[in-house]
């Protein structure tokens, strides 16, 4: 059948809005509903699979949109169970997912762009610049279509935008990503609770992800003053702690809801004692808890991990404060999977 030059991609549109579609073609707009629940639930490729939508309703849809997949280009598995993705998108560009095993479940950690602008030192995502935004299908299908590969898809329980680029600095694309993800009706189904975002501080979309959604935030802080900061994250020359503590205290929290700190130590630079006392001055005022991260060394990498010693120093500093902060050893570091690592090849490398 000939299809449509105008094609949208089924995936970018919302319930409301392809409900709306098929009511200016005079079809009910409860087709909608049994198209979704087809995408998303059953993991239909075609709408010729959509058994209970009659012919001619399949033709239209098939005439107007796509329903695409990744091209899986490339799966690494490491020797800790995580397992790194590495998918081509239609313009050839690649992303990385990494597919993480936990004791009763997985977690996913997904990327936002192709690259990244941030231009975080300790970040290899970061090494090429940014190519572009994902749309937002191309964020919703490294879930699903991983979830159409897995044996059990029910203990796929948690995403974490934590890949590659920066998840608020394509916010549109990741909203309507996260309305599709936690959308308990037709949708991908994942509890709020299970999802979190992961910012380097874009303070003004912030507000806007409390308002939007009600995911957990997680913050990469890494430094508690701003010469150390501004170092290893040129945001915080735009965006200084001060402005990041005040937008993290007037963030949205349900109750017994924390924002997540993650704080990546690096030797020499960021792991002293007095750093963790700073560190625990500029949080006192907010319900949070922080995961520290030894940090993960890549290629070309200026810096180290701390010993064992001093990174326990830091968490010992932190606990006698009252803060609950746990040492996050990153799984899948022997396949370049580990926080940071994530860097998408060229698909012959």
């Amino acid at each position: 059948m000939k299809t449509s030059k105008q094609q949208q991609e089924i995936k970018d549109i919302t319930k409301e809005e392809l409900a709306h579609w098929f009511e200016t073609r005079g079809i009910r707009s409860f087709r909608a509903a049994q198209v979704l629940k087809w995408i998303y639930l059953r993991q239909a490729d075609t709408f010729d699979q959509m058994t209970d939508i009659n012919h001619k309703t399949r033709e239209l849809l098939s005439y107007s949109f796509t329903n695409k997949r990744l091209g899986l280009t490339r799966k690494e598995t490491s020797k800790d169970g995580s397992e790194k993705y590495l998918f081509q998108l239609d313009d050839g560009n690649t992303v990385e997912s990494v597919l993480i095993p936990e004791k009763n479940h997985h977690t996913l950690c997904i990327s936002s762009q192709v690259g990244c602008a941030q231009g975080c030192r300790f970040c290899l995502t970061a090494k090429n610049g940014l190519v572009r935004n994902l749309a937002g299908w191309e964020i919703i299908s490294q879930i699903r279509d991983i979830q159409n590969r897995l044996k059990d898809p029910v203990c796929l329980t948690n995403i974490v935008f934590m890949g590659m680029g920066e998840p608020l600095a394509n916010y549109q694309n990741v909203a309507h990503a996260l309305k599709i993800i936690t959308d308990s009706d037709l949708g991908l189904k994942f509890s709020n609770r299970r999802v979190t975002l992961s910012t380097a501080g874009i303070v003004p979309k912030m507000k806007d992800l409390g308002k939007d959604t009600q995911v957990n935030l997680a913050v990469s802080l890494n430094a508690a003053d701003n010469e150390t900061r501004s170092r290893l994250m040129p945001i915080n020359r735009k965006y200084p702690i001060e402005k990041l503590i005040e937008a993290c205290a007037d963030y949205p929290l349900a109750p017994r809801k924390k924002i997540t700190f993650e704080y990546i130590l690096i030797k020499g630079i960021n792991d002293s004692p007095e750093d963790a006392a700073h560190l625990a001055g500029i949080l006192k005022k907010l319900p949070c808890k922080i995961n520290l991260i030894p940090y993960n060394a890549h290629e070309d990498s200026p810096f180290e991990r701390p010993d064992a010693s001093t990174i326990a120093n830091f968490q010992d500093v932190l606990v006698k404060r009252n803060y609950t902060a746990i040492i996050r050893y990153s799984k899948g570091s022997d396949i370049s999977a580990a926080c940071g690592q994530l860097r998408a090849r060229s698909v012959g490398s």
